[in-house]
């Protein structure tokens, strides 16, 4: 007597029910009913295009499954662990709902490719909704670099006080970070845009399936073009993971930015109060939580995956049940990475500049020293001499508490008589930034133009 499962015809003994429990994956890749019941919808008109099914089965089967998709919809589908997963789900209800033909769905085809084609979906589905929330954050961005250009603040490395530039250029840095996270997911697609449905369990099928009517009635590009490689393959997920991982560090540089600037020792950012949080004991507190936990959540992406690459890395072909582990990962990115975004732009949408801060914190900094040497080298005096006399004015400056704009013309006239008035005007911070109009740099004509080259990227 084999057991009741429907691929239960060799076997005789029955698992306990904490076995089956232990294997099913229907609490999680439930989520991909929606992308089982699209993919079984294009295999059936594809059998019936072939006339591998008769037009009378076809067609019990597409009305059968058009009726679960839409008692999916309605939230009517229940799903049991004894059923394993979506897949089997969908065909045990369907069975219960139009009889035996039903059993006639799964002709030329496997879970394997099943599976495979139900995750490819749901990525595929999901890949332009990421990009259109990256695009909305850089449009946010780009209007508060607008608003910015002229806003200056200190330029750090190493955490120090490095030049004077523009707050816009700043800002801007991130835009051309998200650029590059739109052009990674827009690259993710053409390999999610694969069909693997047809490649059966591994080596393909002996019925005259249309792999490409298939793919046409599924809206993918490409089918694969080995078997064995179609249901093994998770580069798409995995490309998917990395490029998920990489946005949410870019997400995170920023968060930790701004929780340092909205410190009572920065104060260069205010947050809306709808997105930072109180203290249970400290009534003063105005804690960013949206941004430390932007940043927090990075940490869960990225542990996702490197937990499918270690799944993977020594995995032999073809279909092994460790990729059933594929799944809990990308799906928990994909409920993480969402939110997170439209957090993240409505917290900067809302963030109040204190220009009067930033620019301060400029003045009595000593980051107009590049200033100060430059100009010593447009007097002939070698850039590294003049390297040297700035470090021991700001040495000087330091122990007397005296700015570079402080020194005397007199004192100035010691280091070189071509020395003239017009240095206190290029020891300005403001003047510092507009004067690097090099290609890329922090000057405002320079932040206009990338502003006016990203508006028609945008609009593109």
């Amino acid at each position: 007597m084999s057991t009741k499962k429907l691929w239960g015809g060799r076997f005789q003994a029955q698992a306990e029910t904490w076995v089956d429990e232990f294997g099913a994956s229907i609490s999680f890749d439930q989520l991909m009913a929606d992308e089982d019941i699209e993919g079984s919808l294009a295999h059936v008109k594809m059998l019936k295009k072939t006339k591998i099914l008769t037009e009378t089965d076809s067609n019990k089967i597409i009305a059968g499954l058009e009726e679960l998709q839409q008692e999916l919809h309605d939230g009517k589908l229940k799903f049991t662990v004894e059923n394993e997963d979506i897949h089997m789900n969908i065909e045990s209800i369907l069975t219960q709902k139009i009889g035996p033909v039903a059993g006639k769905l799964h002709t030329g085809r496997s879970r394997n490719d099943q599976v495979a084609t139900d995750f490819h979906l749901y990525v595929k589905n999901r890949l332009p909704k990421i990009i259109t929330e990256i695009k909305t954050i850089q449009k946010t961005l780009v209007t508060l670099a607008e608003d910015n250009v002229e806003t200056i603040m200190p330029g750090y490395t190493h955490l120090q006080h490095a030049q004077p530039i523009s707050y816009g250029h700043y800002l801007m840095a991130y835009y051309a970070m998200l650029k590059r996270d739109v052009e990674r997911f827009e690259f993710n697609m053409k390999h999610t845009d694969i069909l693997p449905l047809g490649a059966a369990a591994l080596a393909g099928t002996t019925f005259p399936i249309d792999r490409n009517y298939t793919a046409q009635e599924l809206g993918f590009n490409e089918v694969y073009t080995n078997s064995l490689d179609a249901v093994s393959d998770r580069d798409f997920v995995l490309e998917f993971l990395s490029n998920a991982s990489i946005l949410m560090m870019h997400l995170s540089r920023f968060c930790e930015e701004i929780s340092m600037w909205v410190s009572y020792e920065f104060d260069y950012l205010e947050l809306s109060d709808k997105y930072t949080t109180g203290s249970s004991i400290m009534p003063q507190k105005k804690n960013p939580d949206m941004a430390e936990l932007i940043r927090g959540k990075s940490g869960r992406v990225y542990g996702h995956l490197m937990g499918l690459l270690s799944t993977m890395k020594s995995l032999p072909l073809a279909y092994n049940k460790d990729l059933q582990e594929d799944k809990e990962g990308t799906f928990d990115t994909v409920k993480t990475l969402l939110p997170a975004l439209r957090v993240f732009n409505g917290m900067i949408a809302t963030i109040k500049v204190h220009n009067d801060k930033m620019y301060h914190a400029t003045e009595n900094d000593f980051s107009n020293a590049t200033e100060l040497a430059d100009y010593l080298a447009t007097k002939g005096i070698p850039f590294r001499e003049a390297h040297g006399i700035v470090g021991q004015l700001v040495l000087k400056g330091i122990e007397t508490h005296h700015n570079l704009q402080d020194i005397t013309m007199e004192e100035f006239k010691q280091i070189s008589p071509l020395i003239e008035e017009d240095v206190y005007n290029v020891l300005k911070p403001e003047v510092a930034v507009e004067r690097r109009n090099s290609l890329g740099g922090t000057g405002f004509k320079q932040v206009k133009i990338q502003i006016e080259q990203a508006k028609i990227d945008l609009a593109n």
